[in-house]
């Protein structure tokens, strides 16, 4: 196990540790969540950091979809009458 590790879990929590095993299995998790990784089979073997790297990319693709989505919703709202129906249903979008 590494110091980095080793230093910071017990910094975060005192005494527990996270095994490495705890570690495999919460990085095959993760994997299943992301759509890129589930297309990896579970047999193989994908190293951690390379979920994790799909996971931050994910996140980013994530961010920008609710920023596009966002901007759009804006545009509509501009373009609709504030007292309309339509415009109170994007108004409940935003909330």
């Amino acid at each position: 196990m590494s110091n980095r590790r080793t230093r910071g879990s017990r910094q975060s929590s005192g005494s527990s540790r996270i095994s490495d095993d705890q570690i495999a299995d919460l990085v095959s998790k993760l994997q299943l969540l992301i759509p890129e990784s589930r297309s990896t089979r579970r047999s193989d073997k994908v190293e951690a950091s390379k979920v994790l790297q799909e996971t931050c990319n994910y996140i980013r693709s994530l961010h920008r979809e609710v920023e596009d989505l966002s901007d759009r919703l804006s545009v509509l709202l501009e373009s609709t009458e504030s007292d309309s129906a339509q415009a109170a249903i994007i108004r409940s979008l935003f909330m």
